[in-house]
């Protein structure tokens, strides 16, 4: 059993708790002024995304949240359309908090993926400012939580599924490699459903000190964290094998379930931009499948400077770049270039024992033996029985009788030859 260490992928202006999410409060910086938020949002037009929307803003696609619960604040009441909650604590519609720490979480991962302007151009605007929001509650360790982590998540991932997510968001870490195994079935229902999953990296600055599940299974997104200037955060990222893309996750912004706005960083807001520019790729081809726009993420990616190969454990194959997603030509592939969940439960979780074969002939029947000869009482091995006689004495007197008879004629005609030969021999007279 995984050893359910949580840790939310977020850090910086929050007070960071081991092993849960954490809590956020509105950075005293002035740039956090209300009526300069759009200006703070660095990302759209350095990570082209305010090109990308020349062609779409995500119209028609659904993103799943699944986190604490998107709050009712203007920005985001307009982009969320469905929700539940699978923590056993929450509201059935997936918007109040879980858990009093980590309440505001999954309003700020939700207001990076699609909030919507409600001040024309002054608010904040999300990646995705036209995309659906599912919002999915759920409880990290130490909440409220009545049902366990790994059935919340296994809960979440097939409702979002079956409610019509092409993207899912997963903005937290398990801070360990592994997974529960129930987690298999609910990610492939996922895959084989054609949803993208982005998945946050998690920040060594809140003690992850390596990727760790969900951002380790085969075929989901996992989005490292950079700074403004795009160079690897050294607080609010992690490293690993698995990373595809960066995008920023420092001076990042995120409107709270009240509506106040907060300066926050973590690859938890890394994801989400991730997961809009999904959305855009998806709204602008709707023709391809999930593995060929991961395929397009990937590929358009930009080089992080100071990159030396691809992929690599900091940038994953660069950093995104959501106009390039949207437009550029980019060849087809036939499988999920982030690897296949399926053949890796093949090859390291038990493989199944395949049903005997149903027979094609009828049985030969075969008549049933004889009955068997009853049981004797045993004899004392002393005393003559039936079958001693019958088998061993009679025999015996058989053969012993006439072998007597025999041997006494042959001595009595011996005896009667030597008489014989005596009397016809002359006595020999002393002289």
């Amino acid at each position: 059993m995984i050893r359910r260490l949580l840790g939310v992928a977020l850090a910086g202006a929050i007070a960071v708790l081991a092993c849960t999410a954490a809590s956020a409060t509105p950075d005293p910086d002035p740039a956090a002024d209300q009526d300069s938020l759009r200006a703070q949002e660095y990302w759209l037009n350095d990570y082209g995304i305010t090109d990308a929307w020349k062609v779409t803003k995500g119209k028609g696609v659904k993103i799943a949240i699944i986190d604490t619960g998107v709050g009712h604040a203007p920005e985001l009441d307009p982009a969320v359309t469905d929700g539940t909650d699978v923590s056993g604590a929450g509201s059935s519609d997936g918007r109040t908090a879980v858990g009093a720490i980590d309440a505001n979480h999954g309003s700020w991962v939700a207001s990076l993926a699609a909030a919507r302007d409600a001040d024309e151009g002054e608010d904040m605007i999300g990646v995705a400012p036209e995309a659906d929001l599912l919002s999915i509650s759920i409880g990290f360790e130490g909440s409220s939580a009545r049902v366990p982590f790994d059935e919340q998540i296994v809960n979440a991932m097939r409702w979002a599924v079956d409610h019509g997510a092409k993207v899912i968001n997963l903005s937290f870490t398990t801070n360990t490699l592994d997974w529960d195994q129930s987690w298999d079935d609910a990610f492939l229902y996922a895959f084989n459903h054609d949803v993208v999953v982005v998945v946050a990296a998690g920040n060594r600055g809140s003690g992850t000190g390596i990727v760790g599940a969900p951002a380790t299974i085969p075929g989901v997104l996992t989005v490292a964290g950079v700074d403004p200037s795009g160079k690897a955060s050294v607080e609010a990222s992690t490293q690993g094998i698995t990373i595809g893309v960066a995008a920023p996750s420092e001076k990042l912004l995120g409107i709270s379930a009240d509506g106040e706005p907060v300066i926050w960083k973590g690859t938890s807001g890394a994801a989400p931009i991730v997961s809009g520019v999904v959305a855009l790729v998806r709204a602008a081809h709707p023709e391809l499948d999930a593995d060929n726009v991961i395929e397009r993420i990937i590929k358009t990616a930009r080089p992080a400077k100071g990159m030396t190969h691809t992929p690599s454990p900091l940038y994953g194959y660069g950093l995104v770049d959501a106009e390039a997603a949207v437009s550029d030509k980019v060849a087809r592939v036939s499988t999920n270039p982030m690897g296949d969940l399926k053949e890796w439960i093949r090859l390291y979780r038990r493989a199944p024992v395949e049903k005997a074969p149903t027979p094609t002939s009828k049985p030969v029947e075969v008549p049933p033996l004889p009955r068997a000869d009853p049981v004797s009482t045993p004899a004392s091995v002393l005393l003559p029985d039936r079958d001693r006689v019958l088998y061993g004495s009679l025999p015996l007197i058989a053969v012993t009788v006439p072998a007597i008879l025999v041997g006494l004629g042959v001595t009595v005609a011996a005896r009667r030859i030597r008489s014989a030969r005596s009397s016809r021999t002359p006595r020999r007279k002393n002289l």
